[in-house]
C-alpha cells in the first residue's frame, strides 16, 4: 500500500510511502533518487525494488521527489526534510540512495544528529558530486551510522573507486557486483543485499 506525502520544507518536495502489511510499523527507510535532470524521481527501479524489500520485512519506506533542481543543495536539503518527517513519525529510520541520491544519502547522514538515523546504504553513489564543497568520499569521515557501499564493477558513469576504498579504510561494508551503475536485471537481487543490511538496525 502506497500513499502520497507532501514533505515539510519550502520546496513542495512529493513522496510515496510505502506501507508493510501486518501491524502499524516503527521503522522506516528514506529512499533517495537519482539525478532528478537525468530523469531520475521516486518511482525508479531500484528505489521501488528496494521498498519491495524493505516492506516484506515488516519496515515502512519513504521515497521522494527532489524539488526544483538547485546544484544539489536544495536536493540534500529535501532529503533532510524527507528524515525529519520520518524522526516525526517513527522510532527507529534508515537512509539509503541510488547514484546521485546515494551521494546525497552518504552526505545526510554526515549531518544526522547523534541516535537519529539508525543506518545507511548507498548504491552506486556519485562519489565526486560535490555539494558545497563536499562530496560523498568526504562525507564518510563523518558518517557514525553503519554504512554500506554497494557498487558493480563495470560501472563507467560513477566515479566509485575513491568512495569504495575510503569506506574499506573506515571499516564500512562494502559489497561488489558485477554489474553495471544501473544494475540492470538484478534489481531485486541488489535490493536484498540492501534490505539485509538495514533490517538488522530496523527491525527488534
Amino acid at each position: 500500500m502506497s500513499e502520497t506525502i507532501l514533505l515539510p520544507g519550502l520546496r513542495e518536495a512529493k513522496a510515496s510511502l510505502d506501507t508493510s502489511d501486518g501491524s502499524d510499523s516503527n521503522a522506516v527507510v528514506v529512499a533517495c533518487p537519482p539525478h532528478p535532470q537525468q530523469r531520475g524521481h521516486r518511482g525508479d527501479q531500484r528505489l521501488v525494488a528496494v521498498a519491495d524489500a524493505v516492506t516484506e520485512r515488516g519496515v515502512d519506506c519513504l521515497r521522494f521527489d527532489y524539488g526544483p533542481w538547485d546544484e544539489g543543495r536544495g536536493e540534500r536539503a529535501d532529503a533532510q526534510n524527507a528524515l525529519r518527517w520520518a524522526y516525526d513519525r517513527y522510532d527507529r529510520v534508515g537512509l539509503f540512495g541510488f547514484s546521485f541520491g546515494g551521494a546525497i544519502a552518504l552526505l545526510t547522514a554526515a549531518d544526522a544528529g547523534p541516535g537519529d538515523l539508525a543506518a545507511v546504504s548507498a548504491l552506486a553513489p556519485a562519489g565526486q558530486l560535490a555539494v558545497d564543497g563536499h562530496d560523498a568520499v568526504w562525507a564518510l569521515d563523518y558518517v557514525d551510522v553503519p554504512t554500506q557501499i554497494v557498487y558493480g564493477v563495470r560501472d563507467d558513469t560513477a566515479e566509485w573507486e575513491g568512495i569504495v576504498d575510503r569506506a574499506r579504510e573506515l571499516g564500512m561494508t562494502t559489497v561488489e557486483r558485477s554489474a553495471d551503475h544501473f544494475f540492470i536485471g538484478q534489481e531485486a537481487k541488489v535490493a536484498r543485499l540492501v534490505a539485509d543490511f538495514l533490517e538488522p538496525y530496523l527491525v527488534e
